[in-house]
């Protein structure tokens, strides 16, 4: 009786005998989704905070000294909203240009004749953020002349190497296997590339987009400089009159433009995206 109960004991049951049951396969993914789709939606809820606290800041201030100390530099319709117009214009334009211009020479540069060529291009391409950024201004104002179309195309040489660099390492890692199966059932090199090669390579190179889309927000507010206005003339204006409301109100502007096309760069990038990828 004894041993029968030691070896009723011992002998594991069915329970500890049947393996655990596995994880669903899709919970990972579901709780990556949920994780980035809340991160992605919470970034205009920060934004529009961010707003508020610049609404009630400025609405505390004492506009009518704060006019008549700075020279109405503090005034919504004639100076911060113009500048803020001209920011957002210069930045767009100049980022609408570089992928107008990297994306395709990255394509170009990732087909076999031209590869050679490749690295050359692309030093050519990070010269323009070794050079100092007042030093590339000066150089495209002295061809352009003073105004808001030499920043953009100074901030277009600036910000070239990102879109550039991430379309050809896009392109790059596409399996291989994945190009030939496409040559395999008889697609051309051109149809290969617009549906195999490019689809696969959007990710990387959004993520491109958005870096340079940041960049050329940041370096507006030096188009100042060489006469393109935006909002780098109130931050100017906050440091040379030593008032901290003017500095404080241009600075967050720009972190809020920023902020905003960073996360509507992010968005694009999660749904341009092929799905499965």
């Amino acid at each position: 009786m004894t041993q029968q109960t030691t070896s009723t004991l011992e002998r594991p049951s069915a329970t500890d005998q049947a393996p655990q049951a596995a994880a669903p396969p899709s919970e990972g993914f579901l709780a990556t989704w949920r994780r980035l789709s809340l991160g992605l939606w919470l970034a205009p809820v920060g934004i529009a905070a961010l707003i508020g606290l610049l609404y009630v800041y400025y609405q505390g201030l004492d506009l009518e000294n704060a006019v008549r100390q700075t020279g109405s530099a503090l005034r919504w319709d004639t100076k911060l909203w113009p500048q803020l117009v001209q920011h957002v214009q210069i930045s767009f334009w100049a980022t609408v240009i570089v992928i107008a211009i990297a994306v395709p020479l990255g394509i170009v540069l990732t087909r076999p004749a031209f590869r050679r060529v490749g690295p050359y291009i692309v030093a050519v391409a990070n010269s323009g953020q070794a050079l100092p950024a007042y030093g590339l201004l000066v150089l495209v104002a002295a061809g352009l002349g003073m105004n808001a179309r030499a920043a953009v195309w100074a901030f277009v040489v600036y910000a070239l190497l990102p879109v550039l660099r991430n379309t050809m390492v896009g392109l790059d890692n596409v399996d291989r296997a994945v190009i030939e199966a496409g040559r395999g059932m008889g697609m051309t090199r051109l149809q290969v590339l617009t549906r195999i090669e490019l689809p696969l390579a959007v990710p990387v190179i959004l993520a491109g987009v958005r870096v340079a889309m940041v960049l050329n927000i940041g370096m507006a507010t030096l188009a100042f400089l060489i006469g393109g206005g935006a909002l780098g003339v109130t931050i100017y204006s906050g440091i040379e009159l030593n008032q901290n409301s003017v500095l404080i109100v241009g600075a967050v502007l720009v972190a809020i433009v920023a902020l905003t096309f960073d996360w509507l760069g992010a968005v694009a990038e999660r749904y341009l995206r092929p799905r499965g990828v």
